[in-house]
């Protein structure tokens, strides 16, 4: 599977404090992706919860806009290297996802649709640290950017925000994603530049 991307416009920047080592920010959006964008309808949509029990929770798209909504500003990394500053989303907290979900596991795997895979610490998704967002700049999110749902975890590369989001399953033991099994580091934390394994 080959790299697509497009949209890098930036320079360097020193010296900001809201940038990771080795960051520079963009005003522009780049679209990276490890193949093409799949189009889902909205009607075909779902995202759902395993756990490693096997039980399943599952929403459709009427009823995950349904929920709470809540909008999210955050700076979002790459592991190539740009930052996007002050962005805009509106999403379901992961939180509100998991209210009624029981499990003793530590690790999740998140499911694209497409087939694209990442490895997320559940520790890394509750607290209002990660949510399932369809909204950017007050626009529906555009499918190069993961429409009409996308994982978004903004305190880890953004390669840990999965495009294209399906669902979520509880893992007994850590198993690494897509771009982890080819070389990125297993946790993603860009203020450790913890970019490649």
């Amino acid at each position: 599977m080959g790299i697509i991307s497009s949209g890098f416009h930036g320079k360097r920047r020193t010296g900001n404090p809201a940038l990771p080592p080795g960051q520079y920010e963009t005003a522009s959006f780049p679209v990276l992706t490890a193949g093409p964008a799949p189009y889902i309808a909205n009607a075909d949509w779902e995202f759902f919860i395993r756990t490693e029990t096997g039980q399943r929770r599952a929403w459709s798209w009427e009823e995950f806009l349904a929920l709470p909504q809540v909008d999210i500003q955050t700076d979002i990394h790459c592991v190539t290297s740009w930052s996007k500053l002050g962005t805009s989303w509106r999403g379901v907290s992961l939180d509100t996802l998991f209210e009624d979900v029981e499990t003793t596991s530590e690790f999740t795997t998140a499911h694209s649709y497409g087939g694209y895979t990442t490895n997320v610490p559940l520790q890394d998704l509750l607290d209002g640290q990660a949510w399932v967002a369809w909204e950017f700049g007050g626009e529906p999110l555009e499918r190069a950017h993961g429409g009409p749902a996308r994982l978004l975890v903004p305190h880890l590369y953004f390669w840990k925000s999965a495009k294209w989001i399906n669902g979520i399953e509880l893992m007994p033991h850590d198993v690494a994603g897509f771009w982890e099994s080819n070389g990125y580091h297993i946790n993603g934390d860009p203020w450790r530049e913890e970019r490649y394994s």
